[in-house]
């Protein structure tokens, strides 16, 4: 695994974990790495990446998405793109009220995007298929940041084909601070030392080699036999402090994450996609499905280990379906220090998020997931299903009506989940959220408002998160009218493929 910029790879080598993915996956055998993973390797974490201040005081960022090799296995190199360097990236961080400049540059040799997953910004900026970065170009987004603080992430999502270009290692976290957030001091907050990034990622390796392109696995799409933690195979992490703040990302192209700790130890659960819940949520376990995030805090005593676990996922698809529901996995071991500092105690009370009336709601729309549509229909790039107006609330009623395991994710909004199966959401699912997981069956109902940005001819995407599903066609497009504004029409898709580009202003 490689950090260095130009392409430059670290040596990790191989785990040693049996059953090759691809009978796995053929077969339907259980995959379970508990007990079988040496964790000999210490835990990366992506580098905060440099910025500056420009004479417009815009926050400025240089990115460069590029190919190169990394050797999770010691003399195996590996084909794998990244963001500045072979795979993934840095962890880009913003205050709320700053207005950032991010220059993207595609050194890949084909057509890809950055789409900013869980930010509130202009859908001319959001990163989507309509914003394609053409080989050798140059893409420069700008807004400002004006939501609360949270973990946020960057992917490809280019049509058709952002499973394969996620796959391959084009990924990293994008956090926003809240200067005026109180709660903030009382938490664990010191990047690297007890405020930890941990992007959890499952992968599958020939001879110790990890193959080019993902491939079909089971009806959610590509599901590996192997964990990587910000990259690293087997990882440990040494614990300096009392209590650990972990940021966990699913940044998995299908699979879905229970994580637990090996001696059922509870914790705490203080935030979700969009930001801090109300209240810390005492829990043993916490389920992420692709593209979904949560901050959890644990403690730990005094020179013990302890590992992090993904066991009994809930994803209701059965044996069948091979959605990995029955796989187990080590993840992470946690290393305590003999001495640990001082950490305090995680508040009790940590937002003001009263939940908005379903009254207030000036619509109600219905979404069924089916046969890689959505209501019937495959995506089209030149198609708007629907404007909203600006200053609206409305409510999404999204239900899994296939028998097959799906997500539901919506560009530049962070809803809040009204009811699960006609229940009260459990409270894990009590904050700002941007995706959902929807087992079969399973319908929810979600409320959200739409504001500050409005423009009748750029998009924001809605769709499935199991990469492959929303390649398939399992996506949609919405507009946001401001006053007096008509739908328009969206750029045509051949123009995507010349790159069309945003300079800054």
């Amino acid at each position: 695994m490689a950090w260095l910029l130009g392409g430059s790879a670290v040596m990790l080598p191989a785990v040693g974990l049996g059953v090759p993915g691809l009978v796995a996956a053929v077969t339907g055998r259980r995959v379970d790495t508990v007990g079988k993973v040496a964790f000999t390797h210490r835990l990366r974490l992506p580098p905060l990446a440099p910025s500056r201040v420009d004479g417009r005081g815009r926050r400025v960022f240089e990115l460069a998405i590029r190919a190169g090799r990394t050797e999770f296995t010691p003399g195996r190199p590996s084909a794998t793109w990244g963001v500045n360097g072979a795979f993934l990236g840095p962890t880009l961080r913003a205050r709320r009220g700053e207005t950032v400049l991010i220059h993207v540059r595609n050194q890949v040799g084909e057509a890809t995007s950055l789409h900013w997953h869980g930010m509130h910004l202009p859908p001319a900026m959001d990163g989507g298929p309509h914003q394609m970065i053409a080989p050798g170009a140059l893409w420069s987004p700008t807004w400002m940041v004006d939501q609360p603080a949270a973990t946020l992430w960057y992917h490809p999502h280019l049509h058709g084909s952002t499973a394969r270009h996620l796959y391959r290692g084009v990924a990293g976290m994008f956090l926003v601070d809240d200067p005026d957030d109180a709660v903030t001091a009382s938490l664990p907050h010191a990047y690297g030392v007890d405020d930890i990034p941990l992007i959890v990622q499952d992968r599958r390796f020939t001879g110790g080699v990890m193959p080019t392109d993902e491939d079909m696995a089971g009806t959610t799409g590509f599901l590996g036999d192997e964990l990587l933690v910000n990259g690293v195979r087997g990882p440990y992490l040494d614990v300096t402090t009392e209590r650990v703040r972990l940021r966990l990302l699913n940044g998995s192209n299908a699979r879905v994450y229970n994580f637990r700790f090996s001696d059922n130890r509870s914790f705490h659960q203080i935030a979700s996609d969009g930001g801090l819940l109300p209240t810390a949520h005492t829990t043993e376990s916490i389920q992420l499905s692709p593209g979904e995030r949560a901050e959890i805090v644990v403690a730990v005593e005094p020179g013990e280990r302890v590992v992090l676990r993904s066991q009994d996922p809930a994803t209701g698809s059965g044996f069948v379906q091979h959605d990995g529901g029955s796989d187990r996995f080590d993840v992470l071991q946690l290393r305590a220090a003999r001495t640990p500092a001082p950490s305090p105690r995680v508040p009790a009370h940590l937002a003001e998020l009263p939940l908005p009336p379903a009254e207030s709601a000036a619509r109600t729309r219905r979404f069924e997931l089916a046969e890689h549509r959505i209501n019937g229909r495959h995506m089209d790039l030149g198609r708007i299903d629907f404007p909203v107006r600006l200053d609206s609330t409305e409510i999404w009623h999204v239900r899994s009506g296939d028998g097959t395991l799906h997500s539901f994710h919506v560009h530049d909004v962070q809803f809040r989940v009204l009811s699960v199966n006609g229940g009260k959401p459990p409270p894990e699912l009590s904050g700002r959220k941007d995706t959902v997981l929807l087992p079969p069956g399973t319908d929810m109902r979600l409320i959200m408002r739409f504001t500050d940005h409005a423009d009748p001819n750029r998009p924001y995407m809605y769709h499935c998160h199991m990469l492959y599903h929303e390649d398939q066609g399992m996506m949609g497009q919405f507009v946001v009218l401001g006053p007096g504004q008509r739908t328009g029409r969206p750029p045509h898709p051949a123009e995507h493929a010349h790159g069309e580009q945003t300079r800054p202003g």
